[in-house]
């Protein structure tokens, strides 16, 4: 499995962003040409249906000769009420009731982050069980939650640049929860 993050968009710095449809930025041809020049042989291209992740995914599938499958699984966490504004904007007594319980609190009316991996574990398990290598081109959410190993937000933590490539270790993704 090697999982992709779209290229850079068209939003304000600062913005909480998630289920958001937002546009690409000015660079992605560019952005998307290294990310085509860099990516490994794959048989499959698995795109989250937002926008984002698709105009991606059809560079790639056109430059590779494959067809593109959407999941909805990949798509980016949902923060509800969050989606749009500024964090520096979102009341203080909310973010630290998500603070207090990363992994369950929903003081946005979303998603939380355990039914975000759950449902990235579950379609990471089916890829793994079909013949690969499969390119999943997804969301730093997404890629964040397949990476976890433990339950607390510093598991969460890992950075990864748009356009970024991270190949999955071969192990069961479920042994992580």
């Amino acid at each position: 499995i090697i999982l992709v993050r779209h290229t850079t968009l068209k939003v304000a710095a600062g913005t909480c962003y998630g289920r958001t449809d937002l546009q690409v930025a000015d660079t992605f041809n560019a952005e998307a040409d290294k990310v085509v020049q860099n990516l490994p042989k794959a048989n499959t291209i698995i795109s989250s249906p937002l926008t984002r992740c698709r105009q991606l995914a059809k560079v790639i599938a056109s430059a590779r000769k494959l067809d593109v499958k959407t999941d909805a699984r990949l798509q980016e966490m949902d923060f509800g009420s969050w989606e749009g504004q500024r964090w520096s904007d979102i009341p203080r007594e909310e973010l630290d009731a998500w603070a207090t319980d990363f992994l369950n609190a929903r003081p946005h009316g979303g998603e939380s982050v355990t039914m975000l991996r759950e449902r990235v574990i579950d379609a990471i398990a089916d890829y793994q069980a079909c013949e690969g290598p499969h390119l999943l081109i997804t969301h730093a959410g997404v890629i964040k939650a397949a990476l976890s190993d433990g339950d607390g937000a510093d598991n969460f933590s890992t950075q990864v640049d748009f356009g970024g490539i991270v190949r999955l270790p071969k192990t069961n993704p479920r042994s992580v929860m």
